[in-house]
């Protein structure tokens, strides 16, 4: 293996428990390599910090494996990496559909791979990785196997942008046997038809299992409103837990269609209705016609992937948050979330805060909540943790 030294003061990040060695981070390389080896990290004085992957190609130039620097890593050291994600599902999330492997948070960077029913989706955005991406696979459907739970079926959705930047050609396709890529998963009693060959990233959002479940408590009898809904999973909860009405928007025909095959899947198509409109416009008109709602839901994209777009992205959490609650009844909730890493959650909070300053509302928090066990955030690992979802109640001036 070739060894990489770290400038004097660099390091940092991965000696408090990182995962990323970032190319300006380095000094000098010693030994031949190619992109995707093996290398192992020293720091400035010489001490060990790990053995990780190598892409001189990528501003991550080093994704680290593991911490200790003598450690030899073979076929059998990445099985037992993925034999450990997987117990560690069994032990804290429902496995009928679920994150099996989460990345560097599972130790295995640069790849995820979900179980949606019997099948599984991979995607893998690291060289270095993708070399053990078969066996990461069969290792899973053997674990898999041992449970009860045989998968029929893996299809690659390695189609990300983000592997051109690690020298790596877009994937999409079935790893062995084909089968109907659209797949039938429950969840919280959810019915919902999977299209892991076209829907976004691998197909469905794992993330917000849990937070889909926690709405169910006070959806009851209520109105509801379900903002970027996509394939509509927080308006078939809704749905499912009695609400009165639920009205789910998303600006993507395709994944409106495929909401109303779901509330159809559900017997919920009299209850959910699902509607294709930009949330930011949709927003004020319904203030204009003085339609209020018991609960408002807003589960939108990440409106900033850099630190460079943090202040924009700021103001459009704000503007659907305040327009949000205008439009919710005294004493109604709100269920609002981020997904993006460069909002952190005291940005998030202040953001909130200052939205429900402008309305001339009080927030009461319910619940603060993260992303689903099976997406696990790594302590020191920041890039693990994305995910931030609060529940308030939202009450009038008094």
């Amino acid at each position: 293996m070739a060894n990489v030294h770290l400038k004097k003061g660099e390091g940092r990040l991965v000696s408090s428990g990182g995962a990323w060695i970032f190319d300006n981070e380095v000094e000098r390389i010693e030994g031949e390599y190619l992109a995707g080896d093996l290398v192992r990290v020293f720091a400035a004085n010489g001490f060990g910090l790990g053995t990780g992957f190598i892409n001189p190609g990528s501003k991550i130039i080093v994704r680290m494996l593991s911490r200790k620097a003598d450690q030899p890593i073979d076929d059998l050291f990445i099985k037992q990496r993925v034999v450990n994600a997987f117990n560690y599902r069994q032990k804290t999330i429902d496995m009928g559909s679920c994150r099996l492997i989460f990345g560097e948070a599972d130790f295995l960077p640069g790849l995820v791979v979900d179980k949606f029913s019997d099948v599984l989706v991979v995607q893998s955005l690291a060289l270095g990785i993708d070399r053990f991406k078969l066996l990461i696979v069969e290792t899973l459907k053997e674990e898999c196997a041992k449970i009860g739970m045989p998968i029929r079926g893996v299809y690659e959705r390695s189609d990300a942008k983000v592997r051109m930047q690690e020298g790596l050609e877009r994937v999409k396709g079935y790893i062995g046997e084909t089968f109907d890529p659209k797949v039938e998963i429950v969840e919280n009693g959810v019915k919902y038809i999977v299209d892991v060959e076209e829907g976004q990233k691998t197909g469905f959002f794992l993330d917000q299992k849990l937070n889909r479940k926690a709405i169910h408590a006070f959806c009851q009898d209520a109105d509801v409103l379900d903002c970027f809904t996509h394939t509509g999973s927080f308006a078939l909860n809704a749905g499912i837990a009695g609400a009165k009405s639920v009205l789910g928007v998303d600006a993507s025909d395709v994944a409106i269609n495929q909401a109303d095959e779901n509330a159809k899947l559900n017997h919920l198509e009299d209850k959910v209705e699902f509607i294709v409109d930009d949330v930011f416009e949709l927003l004020p008109k319904l203030e204009q016609n003085r339609k209020k709602f018991d609960v408002v839901i807003l589960d939108p994209p990440a409106f900033t992937k850099s630190r460079a777009s943090v202040k924009n992205a700021m103001k459009g959490y704000k503007e659907i948050n305040l327009r949000a609650m205008k439009l919710i009844r005294d004493g109604g909730f709100l269920a609002t979330c981020s997904c993006s890493h460069f909002i952190t959650p005291d940005l998030f909070a202040k953001c909130i805060q200052d939205a429900a300053r402008d309305a001339k509302k009080r927030l009461r928090q319910v619940e603060y909540r993260t992303q689903a066990p099976d997406h696990p955030i790594l302590w020191s690992a920041d890039e693990s943790y994305y995910l931030k979802f609060f529940i308030f109640q939202v009450v009038d001036e008094k």
